[in-house]
């Protein structure tokens, strides 16, 4: 992906849309605390598997929060994901994801919901529910690459190439892309 990042700069957040900063306080065990968090929307992430390329579809975009961290790390190698901000199923939300991301119209029947789990327990704790579908070349409806000004890259992961990837430190990933793989290959493989 070739990005370039110009005037990177932090500031206060006033009027947020998408994320709520609070501080919350309570008392655990008679003694008083307080925790800074941020209040966000939950998300769904889909595993795409496509049959004829043997190939895990992923999507590869810069997220700021990571480069803020790690400039070396110019893009996030992730599953198709999105915030729940709909008045729709997650299946349906994982459906209009997978069309925008990625290009490709998967029959509602055809994704399966494989578990939930919270992301950034520390900070948002925001639950997130994964989905898997299997794709070929037949659903293929655009490019995707995200809508508006999302800058999106799509990439295939050859199957044989998974554990490399996973352990493979200079590729910034998330855990519910790695533990999906191993989902897969628990669950959809012969092997």
């Amino acid at each position: 992906m070739n990005n370039k990042i110009e005037e990177f700069k932090i500031s206060k957040l006033d009027n947020t849309k998408f994320v709520h900063p609070v501080k919350i306080t309570y008392k655990q065990n008679g003694i008083n605390k307080s925790w800074e968090a941020v209040r966000s929307f939950d998300s769904v992430a889909i595993l795409l598997y496509h049959e004829t390329k043997n190939a895990f579809l992923l999507v590869k975009q810069f997220r700021a929060p990571v480069y803020l961290n790690d400039k070396s790390k110019l893009c996030t190698y992730e599953l198709c994901a999105g915030i729940v901000d709909k008045n729709k199923t997650l299946q349906e939300i994982a459906k209009e994801e997978i069309d925008e991301e990625c290009g490709f119209a998967v029959p509602l029947e055809n994704i399966e919901k494989i578990t939930s789990f919270y992301t950034n327990v520390g900070v948002s704790g925001g639950c997130q529910t994964l989905f898997y579908a299997k794709i070929d070349d037949s659903m293929k409806i655009h490019e995707g690459g995200g809508i508006q000004d999302e800058l999106i890259e799509l990439m295939y992961l050859p199957l044989k190439d998974y554990e490399e990837f996973i352990f493979d430190e200079s590729k910034a990933k998330t855990p519910g892309l790695m533990f999906s793989f191993m989902w897969f290959m628990k669950n959809k493989t012969k092997n």
